[in-house]
């Protein structure tokens, strides 16, 4: 499957923003989805995930309550709603598709090639 994420830019701290994640050449439905970012100097960190079956979504700590992921199988698309955005929250975003429910990034098997956030204060 190839994945294509799009939605990044430059917004201020408080505002909004949704980043998509379109899946071709794979059956989309049957991938468990997660989303990653990486900022300046660090490593890549996880950010949440969807189940493939019920939809069921994890979020690591620093993001929980301001972000949200939703996924659309009809349009073969994955959707990371953040608000309340953060300066910290400035990162590369990538969605990645895999067979196992995990946050570890070496476990997913495919990946979009990233969306840059940039969050001014």
């Amino acid at each position: 499957v190839q994945l294509q994420a799009s939605g990044g830019g430059l917004v201020q701290a408080g505002d909004s923003l949704r980043l998509s994640c379109a899946a071709s050449q794979g059956t989309f439905s049957t991938y468990n989805m997660g989303w990653f970012r990486q900022a300046p100097g660090k490593e890549r960190e996880f950010v949440g995930l969807i189940t493939r079956d019920t939809g069921s979504t994890v979020y690591a700590n620093s993001v929980k309550g301001r972000f949200t992921i939703s996924r659309d199988n009809a349009k073969n698309t994955v959707y990371l709603q953040m608000n309340s955005l953060k300066p910290e929250d400035t990162a590369v975003y990538y969605c990645a598709a895999g067979s196992l429910l995990t946050r570890e990034s070496r476990r997913y098997d495919y990946w979009g090639q990233g969306t840059l956030v940039t969050v001014s204060s």
